[in-house]
């Protein structure tokens, strides 16, 4: 990629509420000589964000601001052009993201998103993984809380087990936080079209190369009162399952035979029963429009949880290993998943990409394959944690919460 494009990260969708918390973060930690720019539809206020900026750094009153609407495909390719890497927090990813991905593609600059959207990875990959190849960018989606913890926690975990055999790893999730107006949006715009979903992800197995000589298998798993866990074993309709099976199957070191299963640990039934209830609720909205409208009027898009909210928020990821008879217990933990660690994850992401010596890579990537250790040594050093637990595999998920970085 050219180094004298202008900009080192561009940060699109800034005014929103995690491009802010991104914006904050980059603030604080974007490296001495870093050149960053934001970006975004409305000229005032990314004006009155440079502004609140200006009290971490004066000197970011003066940042510089890029225009440009998620639709406008001319502008975002004069982005695209400008950077060696853009972060884009603008969702749904379904509804507004294309245009920006087509757009770094096409000039080989590198794209970090925070999607969590399974179709929208899948039919980005089919649009336009081969032209990233040919141009050399990497794009690489679900950067937030989906889908870092589990992504990079799975290859943590595998660095502790031998090498060459056979390899099982259980993830088992914790958290407690909230949501914000865009997350409902892109969870109702993602269950909206089942069939079309199946449709695409369909078309992209198709698509995508085969190992013969290696079986990968990464699912949800079942439910299940699960001794591992000391809990109940919930399936979780999320994409990460499948971002730990395309970085399994481009990774060698996951072994001649994987197997990856990822679900919540829930000590309770009743929780179970009323989380249940309320996952079908939302799904079921999500396919009638007057409901799916309804039910995007418990938080407009903008909105998100407040400062006291996201401080008490937390999250650990545990992993239960084996490998022949070697077995080891892992956990990635953090404070609040969905803002405040997603800011740090997504703008750790693209300063890795932008300053970090990486293997040679290109297309459509994962986290463990585009950057792996080197992110998270950036993680770990940024407050997150990744560690090996000295309990064995039948202890319960930590029961602490993790510090807050």
């Amino acid at each position: 990629m050219s180094e004298d494009r202008p900009h080192d990260v561009v940060l699109f969708g800034a005014t929103g509420f995690v491009g802010e918390l991104t914006a904050r973060y980059l603030a604080r930690t974007m490296p001495k000589g870093g050149r960053w720019a934001l970006a975004g539809r409305d000229p005032a206020k990314l004006e009155a964000l440079c502004g609140r900026l200006s009290s971490i750094d004066p000197a970011l009153a003066d940042l510089p601001r890029l225009t440009a609407d998620a639709s406008d495909s001319s502008a975002l390719r004069a982005i695209a052009e400008s950077a060696r890497v853009v972060i884009t927090t603008v969702g749904p990813y379904m509804a507004h993201g294309e245009p920006l991905v087509a757009a770094c593609a096409e000039s080989g600059t590198d794209y970090v998103d925070l999607t969590g959207e399974p179709a929208f990875v899948d039919l980005m990959y089919l649009r336009h993984h081969e032209t990233a190849t040919r141009t050399g960018a990497r794009i690489v989606h679900a950067c937030g809380y989906d889908s870092i913890p589990t992504d990079l926690g799975v290859l943590f975990t595998v660095r502790q087990l031998p090498k060459g055999g056979p390899i099982a790893i259980d993830g088992f999730v914790r958290a407690q936080g909230s949501f914000s107006g865009g997350t409902l949006a892109s969870v109702l715009g993602a269950a909206a079209h089942p069939k079309a979903a199946a449709d695409i992800a369909k078309r992209r197995r198709a698509a995508e190369p085969r190992s013969d000589d290696r079986r990968i298998s990464s699912r949800a798993g079942s439910f299940e009162h699960c001794g591992a866990a000391r809990a109940w074993a919930v399936p979780l309709p999320v994409l990460d399952p499948q971002i730990v099976a395309r970085s399994a199957v481009a990774l060698v070191e996951y072994g001649p035979d994987f197997r990856y299963r990822h679900r919540a640990a829930v000590r309770r039934l009743p929780v179970v029963a009323a989380a249940a209830v309320g996952i079908s609720g939302l799904l079921l909205a999500a396919q009638v429009p007057p409901l799916r409208r309804a039910a995007q009027r418990l938080r407009r898009q903008g909105d998100g949880p407040s400062a006291d909210v996201r401080e008490r928020s937390w999250f650990t990821t545990r992993f239960v290993g084996r490998s022949g008879d070697a077995s080891v217990v892992t956990e990635v933990s953090g404070g609040d998943p969905g803002y405040g660690e997603t800011a740090k994850m997504l703008g750790e992401s693209a300063l890795c990409l932008a300053f970090d010596e990486l293997p040679e890579a290109a297309g459509q990537l994962t986290t463990a394959t585009a950057m792996g250790g080197a992110l998270i040594d950036r993680l770990v050093a940024a407050g997150i944690g990744f560690e090996v637990c000295a309990t064995p595999p039948s202890g319960p998920p930590s029961r602490r919460r993790p510090a807050v970085s």
